[in-house]
């Protein structure tokens, strides 16, 4: 656990409660971190070991009052989760998320930020936690795109302040299928990274830019390319990374265009793979952290919840 130094006392715990991940900071009402404690306690875990104890685990490890207001987001709304806290559908303001948070059956104020739902049959589509990150990133009447990179990549078309369609990508899934369940781990290196990627994965990207229906057939080039002397495996992860990534962004431009401002939410080697795959693709980049967008739209839901802690 570290501590940061504030003179406000704390107004309530923000917790990012993931699949496989846990995060929680203890806020004041100006917005300044506390302190913070994180581990690996996420839904798959907290489904053997209970949810409500990890809770209390943390909150002790963060010194916090019995009495401090909690709001978390993420998997623990899941079905599988703590308690379910229903999708809202869009179109649906990200500024009234608050209004959909579920109350636990637990001791002290313990709340659950609801996911978003794109209830239609010819693009059905959920989110669970990025929602959080969007409100975080975004001002009341922003109107632009939003990307955030992951397993399962989210775009996102915000009008006035409102999200009215979005779209999920299995990107990182796929690579890690793809690098380790098929033919293409013996054209990828063991540890899945590389030290010179830039060439690797921009020519990538460049080859799915240009037909990026034809995936299926350029992921076999990739072998072919090795066996036949063309390339080398270690560049084998860097390709694979920009044919998916130039794949998902070709799709996404041509469902969303690229005239809008856009904000990616990102972190780390992924982050920056994103930022430059998105400018060789001709959008304009601002870039917001994805640790931060969490912890901005934890806030911004306190204060509509428990406005009088934050006055």
């Amino acid at each position: 656990m570290t501590a940061a130094h504030s003179s406000d006392t704390p107004a309530f715990v923000a917790v990012d409660w993931g699949t496989s991940s846990f995060r929680a900071w203890l806020m004041a009402s100006d917005g300044v971190q506390l302190a913070e404690t994180r581990g690996s306690e996420g839904m798959l875990h907290c489904a053997t070991a209970g949810f409500g104890p990890v809770l209390h685990d943390h909150l002790e490890k963060l010194g916090a009052a019995a009495d401090l207001p909690v709001l978390i987001c993420g998997m623990a709304g899941a079905r599988q989760g703590w308690v379910e806290a229903p999708y809202l559908h869009t179109p649906t303001r990200l500024d009234a998320l608050h209004a959909g948070a579920i109350r636990v059956d637990t001791d002290g104020d313990v709340r659950i930020l609801p996911g978003l739902a794109q209830a239609r049959a010819d693009r059905p589509d959920v989110m669970r936690g990025e929602e959080t990150q969007l409100l975080g990133v975004t001002e009341p009447e922003f109107s632009g795109l939003v990307c955030i990179p992951g397993t399962h990549s989210k775009w996102i078309r915000i009008e006035a302040g409102a999200v009215i369609e979005f779209a999920t990508y299995m990107t990182g899934e796929l690579f890690a299928v793809l690098s380790q369940h098929s033919i293409l781990m013996h054209a990828v290196m063991p540890d899945g990274e590389d030290a010179a990627d830039g060439v690797a994965f921009h020519a990538g990207l460049a080859t799915a830019q240009a037909a990026p229906t034809a995936l299926s057939s350029t992921l076999f080039r990739l072998r072919a390319a090795q066996l036949l002397g063309f390339e080398q495996r270690a560049d084998g992860a860097a390709r694979l990374s920009g044919l998916l990534i130039g794949t998902e962004i070709a799709d996404a431009r041509a469902r969303f265009g690229a005239d809008y401002p856009l904000r990616l939410i990102g972190a780390g080697r992924l982050g920056h793979l994103y930022r430059d795959a998105l400018i060789a693709s001709g959008f304009t980049v601002n870039e917001c952290d994805a640790e931060q967008a969490s912890r901005g739209g934890l806030v911004k839901a306190a204060r509509q919840i428990w406005g009088a802690r934050f006055s």
